[in-house]
């Protein structure tokens, strides 16, 4: 049977041979099935990406977790080591009733070393977040090896004490403005620290 596919309208679809109508609807259904082919895939393709990211994601958190895991005995020891260094470094810190003590300590170490005090004078505490600073302003007459001697016996105390400020002068007489002596003065600020205990802050 002869026909015109220019003739093949939606009007005379009841007319078009059987041959024609079959290969219509193969063709229709080849193209649903190609577009949802496609349409699923790039479902499947970002679904693909997403689990792929995810999986990399996990990989590194169990990494991670794997060597925490592995290096957990030796955290612990360094956790108590600190914890046993930070209790030593508060045992150098005087409380406020070692701080007289502590004072004194101090001022026999110059007295030892055969200096002079001209100046020995406690300042305002200063308060910090976890720590009180208490400086304390001196003033020494000396020769250089007594005050080097000076310093050597503070900084080897038991306690914190570091030393700021160092200002060396030579002794002038006070009449004629002239040096006297091979004496040195020695201007210095000696800090001390407490530990400040929770409640101190409330």
């Amino acid at each position: 049977m002869r026909f015109d596919i220019n003739d093949l309208t939606l009007e005379n679809l009841d007319r078009w041979p059987f041959i024609v109508k079959i290969m219509v609807i193969g063709i229709i259904f080849v193209l649903i099935i190609a577009f949802g082919y496609i349409f699923d895939n790039k479902q499947q393709l970002s679904v693909l990406e997403k689990a792929k990211q995810q999986e990399l994601e996990l990989k590194q958190t169990f990494i991670l977790k794997q060597q925490l895991a592995a290096n957990y005995s030796a955290y612990k020891i360094q956790l108590e080591q600190i914890k046993q260094s930070f209790g030593t470094m508060l045992r150098q810190l005087p409380s406020t009733t070692e701080v007289p003590g502590l004072l004194e300590d101090i001022s026999q170490a110059g007295v030892a070393s055969g200096l002079t005090f001209k100046l020995f004078k406690p300042q305002p505490e200063i308060k910090h977040e976890f720590y009180t600073e208490l400086p304390i302003q001196i003033q020494i007459l000396g020769r250089y090896h007594q005050l080097a001697e000076f310093v050597s016996k503070v900084v080897n105390l038991d306690r914190i004490v570091t030393l700021h400020d160092f200002n060396i002068t030579r002794e002038v007489s006070p009449e004629n403005k002239t040096i006297t002596n091979n004496n040195l003065i020695m201007e210095i600020t000696a800090k001390t620290y407490r530990y400040t205990e929770d409640r101190e802050h409330s």
